[in-house]
């Protein structure tokens, strides 16, 4: 007789669900940080250069007053590769996004994006991933969603301009739902945190996953397989909804994901987790 744990795996398979332990190698968690509410609570990255290693968090505390009172109330999970760092924007009136650029020598410019309506596009700019040649950075919008969409990288690639076009898409083999933030951990490989509060895509809520791309991103839409690979850590002394947000992916393997914890306890044990893989 088949135990209750084997019929529910069989369950999981047959509804379509990725179970984490079929899915990938386990990422554990290996520590936490506490993470501020008011400057720590959106995205992280970690910027390299000169010798030099700055790990950057953004939240609503690091919005600066010229950017904010131009409509730009929500900054999302940001990037940076050679130096160069990109964190995404969006606008309370949702007209078009912004991407706020630093250069190495830490010159800021700003690249606006009008939305494109041909596709449907939602006016969330929720994260930014770049790919590691630093050519092409990958954005994504909220709710659920079967694609991710392409840019050419501010700083880094010839193409881009100070009005950003659409460069393509990445369409997806399954859908996702609020996609809070993505990491490069390879050049065809991304990581991503999930902020889904139920378990009707992937048999888990909140979790991280992974998608493989069919081949590095070169301008041109190309498609990607959906993985998921367990829960994120949701541990707090209070209870009730966290909210997961940014991720980053470091170059020792290390995989930083923010998740808020719930009602009053958001300012007291929000954490910054850590996590590697077994």
């Amino acid at each position: 007789m088949r135990s209750t744990l084997a019929i529910a795996m069989i369950l999981l398979v047959t509804l379509g669900f990725a179970t984490p332990a079929a899915a990938a190698a386990d990422w554990v968690t290996i520590g936490s940080d506490r993470a501020r509410a008011l400057d720590e609570s959106q995205g992280l990255t970690v910027i390299r250069r000169n010798g030099t290693v700055e790990y950057r968090y953004t939240g609503v505390g690091t919005i600066p007053a010229g950017v904010s009172s131009r409509g730009y109330d929500h900054v999302g999970d940001p990037d940076s590769v050679s130096g160069w760092y990109v964190e995404p924007y969006q606008r309370t009136d949702r007209n078009g996004k912004m991407f706020r650029v630093q250069s190495p020598s830490g010159a800021w410019s700003e690249y606006f994006h009008p939305l494109s309506a041909g596709i449907g596009e939602a006016h969330n700019n929720s994260w930014t991933a770049i790919t590691p040649d630093g050519l092409w950075m990958l954005s994504g919008e909220w709710g659920t969603m079967t694609r991710l969409l392409g840019f050419a990288t501010p700083g880094l690639n010839p193409a881009a301009s100070t009005t950003l076009p659409l460069a393509f898409t990445v369409q997806l083999d399954r859908p996702m739902r609020d996609i809070q933030g993505c990491d490069f951990s390879s050049a065809t490989t991304l990581l991503c945190a999930s902020d889904d509060p139920t378990a009707t895509l992937f048999g888990i809520s909140k979790p991280l996953l992974q998608i493989d791309l069919a081949h590095t991103p070169e301008g041109a839409d190309l498609t990607g397989r959906v993985t998921a690979l367990r829960q994120l850590p949701l541990s707090s002394g209070c209870t009730g909804k966290f909210e997961v947000q940014g991720i980053d992916h470091q170059q020792d393997g290390t995989l930083r994901a923010i998740v808020m914890s719930p009602s009053v306890c958001v300012i007291i044990d929000s954490k910054t987790w850590r996590l590697r893989k077994a």
